[in-house]
């Protein structure tokens, strides 16, 4: 018995794997195994041989059982150690970064416009981007055979036949704020209008859809030169340089008397410097704010005057970052993005309705 106990200790404890382990415990215990064929022996002995035998038997069974549960923990854990020097990960690493998206460069843009005027004392306004006629070109001062209200230049929104209303449109500008806010809050103000327009064009420097940036202030003694001073202030702070303006006499239906604003800058090499140079680029409109526009928003010109102006966020975004056709700001993926600057966002947006 005892030369049988050590022959399958012995084996048991060589088994290098599982597969062989199980090959011994069926040659031991298994039906037709060397230790359960001498447990049948039993029936064939005298009570007196039985009763010596029989516990040996058994506690033989057992002991080969219990090295066959032991080894075949010790090969698993054996192979989980192998299987971790294999797999080694040192989860007390910091994580990989991992970007989560990218401000556009309009919201960007749009953002520091506000801060900018912000600082200046202007507050925000806003407003349908869906408005009547009334709202976009009357209050305006836009007469009904302007080229701004033919359907070529303008989207209309559908009317059911026979319903003979004024269509709305698109808004086509950001003016509409404007007479809203005048109608609700009165004089004297100070307010920008940024926000998404439309109007039916497309080309490098135009698309459908694009946004704006107007600016009205009211007062009982505003003046071009404050407008002037305003514009320069922006302009320097958005580009980062001291920024001269010149004033064009030019005719908008919404301001009287009107000018173009062009900044001074210099051409070289195919590319637009701001803020240096002998060269001049148009950048924006302005003016007086017309008698009846103060009207149409229910402000008396005889008691209050101010000044209005109106540009691109997306122009003046390719001027700041170098970007030359205005389509790319609305079919370029991540990649472009990071290729002018526009990284991961990494704090809230200040601006996040718009």
């Amino acid at each position: 018995m005892d030369d049988l106990r050590s022959s399958w200790i012995d084996r048991i404890g060589g088994a290098t794997d599982e597969a062989t382990l199980e090959e011994f415990r069926v040659a031991a215990l298994g039906k037709k195994g060397e230790i359960s064929l001498k447990m049948r022996e039993l029936g064939k002995m005298t009570p007196e041989e039985r009763q010596v035998a029989g516990p040996a038997l058994n506690a033989l069974k057992d002991e080969v059982n219990a090295a066959i549960v032991a080894k075949k923990a010790g090969l698993a854990d054996a192979a989980l150690d192998e299987r971790l020097k294999a797999e080694w990960l040192d989860v007390t690493l910091p994580a990989r970064h991992r970007r989560v998206g990218s401000i556009h460069p309009v919201s960007q843009v749009m953002e520091e416009v506000t801060a900018i005027f912000a600082d200046m004392g202007f507050s925000v306004a806003e407003g349908p981007q869906i408005e009547t006629d009334f709202y976009n070109f009357d209050a305006l001062n836009i007469p009904g055979h302007h080229p701004a209200r033919a359907e070529m230049d303008t989207f209309y929104t559908h009317r059911a036949e026979g319903d003979n209303r004024p269509p709305h449109v698109l808004r086509t500008h950001t003016s509409p704020v404007q007479i809203r806010h005048m109608e609700k809050y009165g004089a004297p103000c100070r307010i920008i209008a940024p926000g998404r327009v439309y109007r039916a064009d497309y080309d490098q420097t135009h698309t459908p859809m694009f946004h704006q940036v107007e600016g009205l202030v009211l007062g009982k003694d505003v003046s071009m030169a404050n407008l002037k001073w305003v514009l320069e202030e922006f302009y320097s702070a958005f580009f980062g340089v001291a920024v001269k303006t010149r004033f064009r006499a030019s005719h908008f239906p919404f301001v009287e008397p009107g000018a173009e604003v062009d900044i001074q800058c210099s051409f070289e090499g195919g590319t637009v410097k701001v803020g240096e140079g002998d060269d001049w680029l148009e950048i924006l409109g302005s003016g007086m704010v017309h008698p009846k526009v103060l009207e149409a928003g229910g402000i008396d010109p005889s008691e209050f005057q101010g000044f209005a102006f109106g540009m691109g966020i997306d122009r003046i975004a390719m001027l700041k970052y170098g970007i030359p056709d205005l389509r790319d700001f609305f079919n370029s993926d991540l990649r472009w993005l990071r290729h002018y600057g526009f990284g991961a966002l990494e704090m809230p947006s200040v601006h996040a309705g718009v």
